[in-house]
Order: structure tokens, then sequence, then C-alpha cells
């Protein structure tokens, strides 16, 4: 008749085994001095890992084969598997094999679950006495993993091989695989006590290789977390002698007799799990604290080398950059996705465009036609080479998910024909702060020039770029102030205002006699006004005008569609639409970079008179109203008046008539405009905000372009997702 293995809740009489194995936490200090005792670590270098590696490899195949899994569906992966760890571990196992099978002994022999529990636990750390904490459960565990690997493997082919059966049949074990079911809460009890003891003992091995460089064991958390180790072992072991008890209590138990698991031993694997549980959560929370301090001391310490490197003359770049893109590095070509690596930049000019995700695609289009432009090759080399550095942190982390910012960035990266970061999510937390603190980035796109050296040439040549394009070449302050002296951009000229934003308007200036009228606002109705009236005076006054239409800064780019396509559909004047829009983006970021570039000269209205233009269109952006600027090709004369006074003037024309004869129109225009001029007004300058792209110090004085007062400072918080 077929055996029957079956559980019960019958309680015996608490035995002294049962007694030790029931100690409660507040005895820890108590045993601590006694455990401490059988410590003498000889400091020998001992690599754990690849026994852990071993470990769990034997717990988890020899857990699984309880299970219900498959027979020999690993069979392959053991073969490939086994090859690799016999070559690299061989030598490490040859010299803890006699060691190995000293302590299973110990636990097999010794400690047949009727024993001291607590006397074997001592007798074991006596043996290990020269090893460090988390060696000692290292080995321990891996003596429990040979017996247990030894017992499910003979599980495994009982029903297969003859050997295997014969070695079950003198050793009395039941035929698992057939009443699986029956010890199915032993095996499962089994299974999470093994599972806490491997955690706590990762979690302790972790402890132990903590950088020594970045955290000090004679202070907390670190100094915390190793006095709770070794009271923490001893638990530990008490776990494995658990298991080991489990698997011992199977041997002798024929198919012929009954089975029985009382409720104290359930219990007392249930408790250990708790309290081994306990300690390893714990142990994790000093971890934490450790790798905190670690992280911010590393932090700091990453933060003083990208500090040191930028402040000391280097043989080339290649220092810098690759702190910046550690671990990676390699960089990808935009559009085709091409990877390449960072030696490719070895001693050239490196422009390192750092924005966030929401970078305007409009940046990129125009920086796509600076970096396609012929004149920035020579000997068919680079004259710089152009990487994108977007900068993911929290704040955008904590706004869209992983996901949302991967499409996002890979979107962005598909429209770049220059170099990007292989992968942004990667660039360490110190190297964004670095950026942040030192670069000044905050939210607007800013280009930090490098020169081959590695030395910051411009800490934000973005707005020479937009200004002079590839002519500020190589971006550095020296350049910048010498193009500023240049006769070409020294006066304030159609020229400058304009430079290459349409082609429609450099034909104009080199056309004799011609007159350019730039326009701008957003009030339709003005628009209309103004433009009738201006092509009305043209003709009376026999010349050829030309109006352009600008738009307006920061307003929402559909309100800008919509006003160019009424323009164009009512023929008011020439204007972009459309895709052509990002022209209209360009003139006002060249026109706000011009004043950003000057600001940063510590020029103002009333030293000089480019500074003072400047301020006077943009305080006509400002304003509610329109405004215009008339020019006459191939010379310096211009007249700009608010929409206002320059609507009134071209009314008035029949006033200024005869000034306006023998060529003398913008002239005439000028001085009739100063005479509507009174002493009431309100100029508004909307500037960005950030330090990086224009912001203006608190302590920073701006006088007004018209009377030269102080200006009032107020805030203005802006955002707009078109």
């Amino acid at each position: 008749m077929a055996g029957v293995i079956t559980t019960t809740t019958k309680q015996a009489p608490k035995t002294d085994y049962q007694r030790h194995w029931m100690f409660a936490e507040s005895d820890d200090k108590a045993m601590l001095k006694q455990i401490e005792e059988t410590h003498f670590p000889d400091n020998r270098e001992f690599d754990v890992k690849p026994i852990i590696q071993i470990i769990e490899d034997i717990l988890r195949r020899a857990t699984s084969s309880f299970d219900g899994v498959p027979k020999g569906t690993q069979e392959h992966v053991d073969t490939v598997e086994d090859k690799t760890l016999l070559v690299e571990f061989d030598l490490l196992f040859e010299q803890t094999a006699h060691l190995l099978h000293k302590i299973s002994c110990e636990i097999s022999c010794k400690f047949s679950g009727r024993g001291d529990a607590h006397a074997t636990i001592m007798t074991l750390l006596r043996t290990l006495s020269i090893y460090s904490w988390d060696a000692k459960l290292v080995l321990t565990i891996a003596a429990f993993a040979v017996n247990y690997g030894e017992f499910s493997l003979i599980s495994q082919l009982r029903p297969t091989n003859s050997l295997a059966k014969s070695v079950a049949f003198l050793k009395q074990l039941p035929d698992i695989e057939e009443h699986s079911k029956s010890l199915k809460p032993q095996f499962e009890a089994l299974s999470k006590l093994i599972e806490v003891i491997i955690d706590v003992t990762k979690c302790i091995v972790e402890i132990k290789e903590l950088p020594s460089q970045y955290i000090s064991d004679e202070k907390p958390p670190l100094l915390s977390a190793k006095s709770y180790i070794p009271t923490t072992t001893y638990w530990t072991i008490r776990g494995i002698l658990a298991c080991s008890t489990q698997i011992a209590s199977l041997i002798g138990r024929t198919l012929g007799h009954e089975y029985t698991v009382s409720s104290t031993e359930a219990w007392e694997l249930s408790s250990l799990v708790h309290q081994i549980n306990i300690r390893h959560q714990h142990l994790t929370a000093l971890l934490t604290l450790c790798h905190q301090q670690i992280d911010e001391k590393m932090r700091q310490e990453k933060i003083e080398i990208l500090i040191r490197i930028t402040r000391t003359p280097q043989l080339d770049n290649m220092k810098l950059l690759k702190e910046l893109l550690y671990p990676g590095e390699e960089l990808v070509i935009g559009t085709t996705k091409k990877k390449i690596n960072i030696e490719v930049l070895r001693r050239k000019h490196v422009i390192l465009l750092i924005s966030g995700l929401d970078i305007h695609q409009d940046e990129i289009i125009i920086l796509n036609h600076y970096q396609a432009d012929p004149l920035v090759k020579q000997g068919q080399k680079m004259h710089y080479e152009m990487v994108w550095f977007p900068i993911v942190d929290n704040v955008a982390m904590a706004q869209y998910s992983l996901e949302e910012n991967r499409r996002d960035f890979e979107r962005l990266q598909s429209m770049i024909i220059w170099n990007t970061v292989l992968d942004p999510f990667a660039i360490e937390p110190a190297v964004i702060e670095f950026v942040k603190n030192i670069w000044h980035f905050e939210k607007r796109t800013i280009a930090v020039s490098l020169d081959p050296q590695g030395k910051v040439a411009s800490e934000n040549a973005l707005p020479m770029m937009w200004i002079w394009a590839n002519l500020s070449f190589p971006f550095s302050k020296e350049t910048e102030e010498a193009l500023w002296k240049s006769a070409e951009y020294a006066a304030w000229r159609l020229e400058l205002l304009a430079d290459s934003v349409d082609p429609r308007i450099i034909d104009w200036m080199t056309k004799e006699n011609t007159f350019i009228c730039l326009y701008g606002g957003d009030d339709i109705e003005w628009i209309r006004k103004f433009t009738t009236e201006a092509k009305a005076v043209a003709k009376n006054a026999k010349i050829t005008l030309e109006l352009f239409y600008v738009g307006k800064n920061n307003v929402a780019r559909e309100r800008m569609r919509k006003i160019t396509e009424i323009i164009a559909k009512e023929e008011l004047s020439d204007c972009w639409t459309g895709t052509e829009l990002k022209y209209m983006w360009y003139f006002w970021v060249r026109l706000e970079s011009m004043l950003y570039s000057k600001m940063q000269s510590k020029k103002t209205a009333e030293n000089d008179a480019l500074m003072k233009e400047l301020m006077t269109v943009h305080s006509f952006n400002g304003g509610e109203q329109g405004w215009a600027v008339v020019c006459r090709s191939l010379t310096d004369e211009m007249a700009r008046g608010n929409g206002e006074i320059v609507l009134k003037s071209l009314q008035e024309f029949e006033k200024w008539k005869e000034e306006a004869a023998n060529n003398q129109f913008v002239l005439a225009l000028r001085d009739h405009m100063e005479k509507l001029h009174t002493p009431e007004h309100c100029t508004r300058l909307i500037l960005p905000g950030t330090t990086s792209t224009g912001g203006i110090p608190p302590d920073q004085k701006v006088v007004c372009a018209v009377c030269y007062r102080p200006m009032e400072r107020y805030l203005l918080y802006r955002c707009c997702t078109d």
C-alpha cells in the first residue's frame, strides 16, 4: 500500500533545540560579545561574488525542481554556463573546497535538527574566524547549497536514473515528484527562507564593498550598518541551519511512513523569515543612506574635477569631453543615427549645444543651415564640430515618463544633421548640476564654445551665432568684440537689422533709390491702415517703397500665422507665411541676441548709439501698437517710430512733402516723427529672464531709450507651448 505524506497541527513539547531557535532580538546585545570573540579576521582579500553567483544558480535550479519545472529544459544553458564558470572560478574553488566540506559536515552531521543550534553556530563562527562577516555567510550558504543541490539532483534523476534511485532508497528519501502536492507547503516555506537569506547576504556583501574613499566606517550610517552585521550574520546562519533541518527531516521518511510537520516547526520557519527580513530591511535602509552619502561625495568630486579641468591648461579637449559624456564615449550623427567615437572631436573647436527637450525646432533648422554652409568647411575639415547635449533633469522626468522623454529626444535627434549624445538619460546628475551652476544653463538653449585645448572660449556663443552665423567663429569674446568694431556692424543700418534673414530684403538693399520699410505688431486693423497709408505716400512721393512685415516677438505662432495669412491674402505687403515663419523667429532672436551681447559688454542706451536703437525697437515690440523702421538702400539713412507716431506722420505727409523731395524722404520722415514726440511716454522692454540668455542681474540699471531715466523692473512669468 502506498505511503501517505501529510501535515498536522500536532505540537510536541519544546525541545532544547526549539528553545534555542526562539531567541528574541532582545538577546542580540547579550550574544554580541560572544559572537565577536570568535572574529579574528586576517584581512585577506576574498572575492565572494563568484561564489554567490554559483550559490544562486544552485538554489534557483534546486528550488525550481520542486515547482513542477520540466526536467532538462536548462540542459543547453547548463553546458554553456558551466564551461565559463569552470574556467573563471576553478582556482578559487580549489582553495575553498576543503573548507566547504568541513562546514557541510558541521551542518549536516553535527546538527541534525535535534542538536544545539547556538552551539553549532558558534562552532561554525570559530571555524571561519579569519574571514570577514560577508565571507562567513557566503561560505556557510555555499556549504548548504552543496547539500541541497545533491538532494535536489537525486530527486530529479530518481525516475530515470538507476544510480539516483538506489541512492534515494539507501537514504530513504520520499518520492518528491510523486508527492509534491503534499510537500508543497514545506518547500514553499523553505523557498521563502532561502530567498531572505540570499537577500540579506547580498546586502552585507554590498556594504562590505562600499568605496572607503567616499565614506568612513567610523561614522554613521556605515558605522551603524557594520555594528549591526555580526548579529545579523548569527541569525542568518540560524536560518541556514533551519533550511538544512528541513532537508534532513526528509531522510528516512519512506513512503510507508506518515510524515508530519508540526505547527511549531512551521512557526519556526515563519519566525526566522520575519526575523531575517526585518534585519535585511534595516540594513537596506542604512545602505541607502550610505549610497546617498557616497553619491553626494562623488557628485562634489565630479563637479570639482570639471571645474579644475576647465580652469587648468590642457593638451586637448578630450579630458573635458570624456568627463562630460561619461560613461559613454560615443556620439550619434542625428539624421543618420551613425555612431562615432568622441575621438573625432580631438583638438577641434567644439560647440556644445545645451538645451532641454523643449528646444525650438526653428533653432535646429537654422543651426542645420549653418552646419551645411560651405564656408564652414576648409580643406574638407569642419572649422568646428557641434554636439547637441540635451539636459533631462528631475523636473523633466517628473512631468513626463521616460518613454515620452525618449520619444521627444529621438524625434528631435532625427532632425539634427550634426552630432548628438548617445543617451541623454545617462548623463550624470553632477554634470547636469555643473552645466546649470557653472555654465548658467537654465531653460533657454545655450552654446558653450570650447577651443581645441578644451578651454571655454564662451559660455554662450549662441547669440554670436544668431547675429553673425559662422562669421563669429571661433566664437570667442575677442571675436565678438572685433565684429562689433567692424565697419559693417558698428552702425545702426538695415544690413545689421535684417542681414541674411530673407533674400528679398537683401535684394532690395542692393538696388539704388529703393526705400525699405520693416514693420511689426499684432493689431491687424493698424496693419491695414498703415500699409494703405504707406503705399499712398510712396505713390505721392514718387518713390519705390518695399513693405515687409516681421511680426511680433513673444506672441503665439498661431496668431502670427493668422495675421500673415490675412496680409498675404489682402496683398498688404510682403511677409513670411507657412513654414517661412521660422524666419520671423530668427529675425527676433537676432535682435534679442544683439541686445544680450551689448549688455554683456556693459553697453547702455546712454553710452552706445547702437544699444539705444536696439532698446527702442524692443520697446516698440513690447508695446500694444505696431511700429515701423524705414531706410534707404545703399545708405545709413534710417527712421523708426511706434505705431501711433509713424501712422500719423504718414497721414500728415503734406506737411513734410517738400522736405521729402530731392531724395530726403527718410530724413524728412524722421524729423517729422521727432516733432510729434511728447514728453509723455510709456516704454516697455521685455527680455528673457534667464542669466545665460540675456537676463539682467537685479543690480544692473537699465535706462529708458527715450528719456534715459532708470526703468522700473517687473517680473513676467510666461508659459507658451506654441
